[in-house]
């Protein structure tokens, strides 16, 4: 498998560990302000990035869904609310976002329908056929291995199942790129460490961010993992993209 550019970026780069054990690490360490500062940061727009996504689903009306990189499960609990007769599993490699999910899952009422996990996307511990469709908010950047990653969304997912992944994107305009790469790069880790956060998560963000495969390049990775009828939507200027992928 290919090793592409943004899996070489790790978020402390003078540490040892794979870059798994330090996305980890990263979230475990930043998960008490992660909600806050999500939303802070994008300005809100995240909430409705996630709304859109959730609501391509709504004519599928999966029976089981599986959220990968579920953090402190924001689309899970999202998904739960708009598809009622879906059950969600989320999972995570940083249990310390799941122990945040977990809490908001209990305070909407919602541990019926929402079974918060600790696991790896690139060994996801379900068999084959498992799920009508999975979700992906901002976490396909963090895998380790990419094209792993994408080729076990596959196996888990049933026939003519649905993935659907939000990743962020470079914009196309000349000017919103400028502001987009400035925000990202110098304001955004200034206003986490204004708020007590180590920068390195949100200088990790940037890179990674700006490193990642985008747009047609993805679609490709994606094919090359299996999925077919694979497209994107860009979303708020092309500031993100909304990914369909099929199995």
């Amino acid at each position: 498998m290919n090793i592409l550019p943004h899996q070489q970026i790790r978020p402390f780069q003078d540490s040892d560990k794979s870059k798994k054990a330090q996305v980890a690490e990263m979230f475990n360490t930043i998960s008490g302000r992660y909600d806050f500062l999500n939303h802070f940061l994008s300005l809100q727009f995240d909430k409705r990035w996630r709304k859109i996504a959730i609501s391509a689903l709504k004519m599928r009306q999966p029976k089981h869904l599986l959220d990968i990189a579920t953090g402190t499960a924001d689309m899970a609990i999202l998904a739960a609310k708009n598809l009622p007769d879906c059950k969600i599993t989320g999972i995570d490699i940083s249990e310390q976002m799941l122990e945040f999910g977990r809490k908001k899952v209990e305070k909407n009422g919602l541990k019926e329908k929402i079974d918060l996990q600790s696991g790896d996307a690139e060994t996801i511990k379900f068999h084959d056929d498992t799920f009508d469709a999975i979700t992906v908010a901002f976490g396909v950047r963090n895998f380790e291995n990419l094209e792993k990653g994408l080729k076990e969304m596959h196996r888990v997912l049933k026939t003519d199942g649905v993935a659907l992944i939000l990743e962020f994107s470079t914009p196309k305009n000349f000017i919103i790129r400028k502001i987009y790469h400035f925000y990202m790069k110098h304001l955004a880790p200034f206003i986490a460490r204004c708020f007590g956060q180590k920068k390195e998560a949100y200088t990790y963000l940037y890179k990674t961010s700006k490193a990642f495969p985008d747009r047609e390049l993805f679609l490709k990775i994606l094919q090359n993992a299996g999925f077919a009828e694979t497209n994107y939507k860009p979303l708020s200027f092309g500031i993100c993209c909304l990914y369909t992928a099929i199995k």
